[in-house]
């Protein structure tokens, strides 16, 4: 794809992979379903310059069994045209209008394995299906955000007309992230291609029970969902707050992002996590991020989910995230979204502000995080670690600094491990005694002081060895 931006997306190293260029992604949406997927089109088209975006497909799901919603889709790709050029002023790399039109497509108006087979494919499992079979060397992030029936038909059609090789090496390259089961083929999908990279939540939602509510990207605004209090303040993510700094006055674009009626943006975890930011770490979910945090096992069954699973995927996860609201501490899997709820949103926020700013000085832009060492160092037991990093601001903002110790990421049990003078740009501390090598995941947070706040990161791994 040729919209690379090549300004910001400069070698940055995480652990030991280098990431070098936008990831690819493509979507499969049931827009119209309810607002949310309009909501999280409306944020995923003010980042569409931090991704290769190569097929958006409208989908059916369970509560839209029987038709596609590509309309919607087109009529938000209007709105971004008329700011693309203002977003242009702030950050380059925006692919055109016109591109954007031209990989919307539309899977079959049918549910689930109605849609698989023999006579079932459709423009939107073709497109994927050409992505899949693409000579790019880059893994290919496919993000679920309603049913996954054009997914399971691509794959179809891939195990029916390749050879084993081919199939092999495409499945390797393949970064699957769905919003929950939203029909009956994720389970196929996961059993017929065990070597699947696979982020999900097991188990569907219908007749006003199941496990949405359980799944961990639920934590990006529902704390307070089926009478069960999370901990995370939600006063930025209620219409109230979303009018002021999305719906008015701030553009097309931010016109069509509907009024909040269940949760806001349920699907945006599945890109929060792509988002170049110094944290996010795509092809490792269990090294958290916007996207939340999710760890490599086989699920027990539960009376919602299609049916018991039969191989590891990474699912859901636990952090301990001190709340602000309630002055204590809190432990869930929607912590690990939620932790960073503040940093996202205000992003978010700025990139609206961009949609109407004529000029660079009318808003705020991120910082630029850099090291004074590499993402990754080695260190022997009972020595002294310093991590040291530096930062600088593009509108001359006052930047503040806080160096976090990621305690849940790591083989490291630490939990009575703390910093001290975190706030510093540089810290100090003695490396744990260790039998064997262990991990620590250190996370150098900086914010500015614009409005709204903006915040950047850099991880350092710290591998621990023996004396």
């Amino acid at each position: 794809m040729k919209f690379k931006f090549i300004c910001l997306f400069t070698l940055y190293l995480l652990g030991s992979i280098t990431y070098a260029q936008n990831p690819r992604v493509f979507v499969l949406t049931d827009i119209e379903n309810e607002p949310d997927d309009a909501m999280s089109f409306v944020r995923f088209l003010t980042y569409a310059n931090h991704f290769d975006i190569e097929g958006i497909v409208a989908t059916t799901s369970c509560w839209q069994r029987n038709k596609t919603a590509e309309w919607r889709l087109h009529e938000i790709a209007e709105a971004y045209g008329k700011v693309r050029n203002n977003l242009e002023i702030h950050e380059k790399g925006f692919p055109t209008e016109a591109y954007i039109h031209s990989i919307i497509k539309k899977g079959l108006p049918v549910f689930g394995k109605e849609g698989l087979g023999e006579g079932k494919g459709s423009e939107g499992s073709d497109w994927l299906l050409t992505s899949m079979l693409k000579n790019d060397p880059r893994p290919l992030y496919i993000q679920a955000w309603g049913g996954t029936n054009v997914l399971a038909q691509a794959l179809w059609k891939l195990k029916k007309t390749e050879p084993e090789s081919t199939i092999k090496q495409v499945i390797a390259k393949l970064r699957v992230y769905t919003i929950s089961d939203q029909d009956d083929t994720g389970p196929w999908i996961r059993n017929t291609f065990p070597a699947l990279f696979y982020i999900v939540s097991p188990g569907f939602e219908e007749n006003g029970g199941g496990q949405y509510h359980y799944a961990t990207w639920s934590g990006i605004s529902g704390d307070v969902f089926h009478g069960r209090f999370m901990g995370a303040d939600t006063t930025i993510v209620r219409n109230k707050y979303l009018d002021e700094h999305v719906r008015k006055n701030h553009g097309a674009l931010g016109e069509k992002y509907p009024q909040v009626e269940y949760l806001m943006e349920g699907d945006s975890p599945s890109f929060l996590g792509l988002i170049n930011n110094g944290l996010n770490a795509p092809d490792h979910p269990n090294y958290g991020g916007w996207g939340g945090r999710y760890e490599l096992y086989i699920p027990p069954f539960k009376k919602y989910m299609y049916e018991p699973e039969t191989r590891p995927m990474w699912t859901d996860t636990q952090d301990e995230v001190y709340s602000e609201l309630t002055k204590s501490f809190h432990t869930s899997n929607h912590a690990t979204i939620w932790r960073w709820r503040t940093a996202f949103q205000n992003d978010f926020f700025a990139r609206m502000d961009w949609c109407v700013a004529k000029k660079y000085s009318e808003a705020n832009h991120p910082p630029l995080v850099t090291l004074k060492h590499a993402n990754e160092i080695t260190v022997k037991s009972g020595s002294e670690v310093v991590l040291s990093g530096d930062a600088t601001d593009p509108d001359n903002n006052t930047l503040s600094y806080n160096w976090m110790f990621y305690k849940e990421v790591g083989s490291l049990n630490a939990n009575q491990f703390s910093l001290q003078n975190p706030k510093n740009k540089e810290v100090r501390f003695l490396a744990p005694n260790v039998s064997e090598t262990k991990t620590m995941h250190f996370i150098l947070e900086v914010k500015d002081n614009g409005t709204p706040a903006l915040t950047r990161y850099q991880r350092v791994i710290v591998n621990v060895i023996p004396k």
